[in-house]
């Protein structure tokens, strides 16, 4: 009995995981999560607020009512190919990472058609110089952010914490990234063999200078790298050739692989209906409390 309503459950899950990406638009994985219970212990704090130079614009969570000083503040870059996505589709990673004590900031950034790489990019560390002058704003703290992203997100977040020009032309020291967590990135897929890689990188003069593996360093930020042996999107190898690269050179970096996750299974983890398939926010919430000195352990 019990091994048939695990197996009904099973296939639930991978049924709403089709339907989930093959419907436009992860807003009605937020809106499970809503209504499965997602938001206890989260706020939304504000709405579209302006920030950067084109007209790009972010929601902030933080945890709901009185809390204990400053909080640490996650700035979270959604996935999309680099061509599709809002923030307002990733409330359900807002809640989850804000119920756990931490202030999130999920910025809106520009796409490709409408843009090429590096312009994702710099509107990403405009999101983050906006965080640290307004963290406290919102009750977090400026002096421990830490980024986060899933897919195109997690490079557009390992690029940041890597690449240091992004963050100084936006007179943000890049010392203000204490920790990064990325979800299923792409960290060193040149040659571009897949269309939206192409589309967003293809007419860029030096392809290397788009891969966040030519910038490891030794004094890279601590990074989490998470990804799934059933990814057959963002290959695992992306996250295993940075995780060897960075620890060859004496960088802090950790490392998860959640078995039989799909690509899209690893950030629907995040959210309530399926925070028992992975620990992925146990796990993200252990690593940048361990980073940040602060939050309360995931639930």
């Amino acid at each position: 009995m019990i091994r048939t309503l695990l197996g009904i459950l099973a296939l639930l899950i991978a049924a709403f995981g089709l339907w989930f990406f093959l419907v436009p638009g992860p807003d009605k994985l937020s809106q499970l999560d809503g209504l499965a219970g997602g938001g206890r212990g989260a706020e939304q704090a504000a709405s579209g607020i302006a920030f950067g130079t084109h007209g790009q614009r972010l929601d902030v969570w933080r945890p709901a009512g009185a809390t204990n000083g400053p909080r640490p503040v996650i700035v979270f870059f959604y996935g999309g190919g680099w061509h599709d996505g809002t923030r307002q589709g990733y409330a359900f990673a807002g809640r989850a990472l804000a119920a756990q004590g931490f202030v999130v900031v999920i910025p809106d950034y520009r796409k490709v058609p409408a843009v090429r790489f590096p312009a994702f990019v710099a509107d990403a560390a405009e999101a983050v110089r906006w965080a640290r002058d307004h963290a406290r704003d919102y009750g977090g703290d400026p002096a421990r952010i830490a980024l986060m992203g899933h897919s195109a997100g997690a490079h557009i977040a390992a690029l940041l914490a890597l690449d240091s020009r992004y963050l100084i032309a936006t007179c943000a020291d890049p010392h203000v990234v204490k920790a990064v967590v990325g979800l299923s990135g792409p960290y060193d897929f040149y040659p571009f063999t897949t269309d939206n890689a192409k589309a967003a990188f293809g007419a860029y003069p030096d392809p290397r200078e788009t891969q966040p593996i030519s910038y490891a360093r030794a004094d890279a930020p601590p990074m989490l790298l998470v990804t799934s042996t059933a990814d057959t999107t963002v290959k695992p190898r992306n996250s295993i050739a940075l995780r060897d690269r960075l620890h060859a050179l004496g960088a802090p970096v950790a490392f998860r692989d959640y078995p039989g996750l799909s690509h899209e299974g690893v950030v629907m983890a995040l959210s309530k209906p399926f925070r028992g398939t992975a620990p992925v926010l146990a796990d993200s919430v252990a690593f940048l409390n361990a980073r940040l000195d602060g939050a309360a352990a995931a639930k």
